[in-house]
């Protein structure tokens, strides 16, 4: 973590150094890391009362040496620089969601950029966990071993996630092709769907799909999640993007040959 230089936002400026100040005192802390919900889909949670799932994390905030700090720094510079050569060298239609001018949206590796504008100054401070838990979207707690924790690595596409959850629910048309696989492939009766989450292994949707019978009979639509797994691990946005168009076209097929056409 790095605490901004002076000229920033005042509130944010003050609150920060007033953490930073106490780590002088006593250097335990605790830290919360959520999902984040791009665009259309907050309003959507909010009317289903479902919570983001959060990291809650405990441990102590030190900070770093210049020798370690300018490593760190170094580091967090080529990741952004990777972030920005991955999407320079996109397709047309992958940086097409990440640049759609509807996205309004900042990807977390964008809002670091401003670390290597200009010649402010940081300090840098890295925090040693001691715990983790992982709270779920219905406030469950599950408890994380720090030990794989420590042994897993970020999903390669994390960088691009707000982007591409933006990019693709601001869509008329890739909400669509959502629908078609909530019909070709899970037989859910859906009239829309957003994106609400993507990793190498698959995506998940918020369908709004057609519900069990009630006692009188009649049936109202409702929010469901669901899980689609790709056949083959996406290792990065321009295969997942691939595998997206693949399964358009088989959904199509599908609705296609059971409607005889």
């Amino acid at each position: 973590m790095a605490a901004p230089p002076a000229g920033r936002d005042a509130d944010s400026r003050s609150h920060l150094f007033f953490l930073l100040q106490n780590t002088i005192v006593d250097e335990r802390g605790s830290f919360a890391v959520s999902s984040l919900f791009p665009g259309p889909l907050v309003q959507i949670l909010k009317s289903i009362r479902k919570l983001p799932a959060r990291v809650a994390l405990v441990g102590d905030v030190v900070r770093l040496e210049d020798e370690k700090a300018n490593s760190a720094a170094e580091s967090l510079r080529e990741t952004v620089l990777a972030y920005q050569r991955a999407v320079n060298e996109s397709s047309y239609s992958v940086s097409g969601i990440l640049s759609s001018p509807e996205v309004n949206s900042t990807s977390r590796i964008e809002n670091l950029q401003d670390l290597f504008q200009g010649n402010d100054q940081y300090s840098v401070y890295r925090f040693n966990i001691s715990s983790c838990m992982y709270i779920d979207g219905k406030g469950g707690t599950h408890e994380v071993n720090l030990e794989d924790m420590e042994k897993s690595k970020a999903d390669p596409l994390s960088p691009f996630l707000t982007s591409l959850i933006d990019g693709i629910n601001r869509s008329e048309t890739r909400r669509r092709a959502l629908v078609l696989f909530c019909i070709a492939f899970l037989n859910e009766n859906a009239k829309d769907a957003f994106l609400l989450s993507a990793d190498r292994k698959g995506f998940e949707v918020l369908g709004k799909v057609l519900g069990s019978l009630n006692e009188d009979g009649s049936r109202e639509y409702q929010w469901k999640e669901l899980r689609f797994t790709f056949k083959e691990e996406a290792r990065d946005l321009e295969i997942f993007c691939q595998h997206l168009l693949q399964m358009e076209e088989e959904a199509l097929k599908s609705i296609s040959h059971s409607a005889g056409i």
